[in-house]
């Protein structure tokens, strides 16, 4: 864990193989909602961005996908920006339940990465990062590898810039609390089509 001074951001990015909710693509569409609101009762969970003109939480600034991959137009694209108490609770949700489901699938859904999936960084409690600070932290992980500002699950940070030890005790115990928390949107999502 870290000082409650900070809290996490995730945000990550990929690229459908399909259109969004076309039929390759519609295990995705259907596991999103469920992928929502079981963050929403994880524990940790801070908040998340929401889409410029679509329902739910509001946007964090104009949404802008990474120019370091090229020219994106005609893609459809997937991302999200979130914040965490730590980085414990948000690999506690990552990792299992709900979200472990649905990257468990998402080598059908998006084409193969030869980009870092995700970068975390620490923002000031109270702080949102916007959309577009969020892809610049993205790109210098994609650049330069990880640092203190922009970095992986594997070679974490603390807010002070000192290398992390992931406590995986902490995090099975927060698996098992956000498993009982989500076990019946679990209990859904087992029976979705991939």
């Amino acid at each position: 864990m870290t000082s409650a001074s900070h809290h996490l951001a995730i945000y990550n990015f990929g690229i459908h193989v399909e259109t969004y909710a076309t039929s390759p693509v519609q295990g995705f569409a259907l596991r999103e909602p469920f992928n929502f609101e079981a963050a929403a009762r994880a524990v940790g969970f801070v908040g998340r961005s929401g889409h410029e003109g679509e329902p739910g939480p509001e946007s964090w600034g104009d949404h802008v996908v990474p120019t370091a991959l090229g020219d994106l137009s005609g893609h459809s694209t997937v991302s999200s920006l979130s914040l965490w108490e730590d980085i414990e609770s948000l690999s506690a949700f990552s990792y299992a339940g709900v979200h472990a489901d649905a990257l468990k699938h998402a080598r059908q859904w998006n084409i193969k990465q030869d980009w870092p999936p995700l970068v975390l960084f620490w923002v000031p409690a109270g702080e949102r990062p916007t959309w577009s600070q969020a892809v610049e932290r993205f790109e210098r992980l994609m650049r330069n590898g990880p640092a203190p500002a922009h970095f992986s699950f594997k070679h974490a940070f603390t807010a002070e810039g000192a290398p992390y030890q992931l406590d995986r005790g902490q995090v099975k115990q927060l698996s098992e609390a956000n498993g009982i928390a989500q076990r019946d949107l679990l209990a859904i999502v087992k029976t979705l089509p991939v």
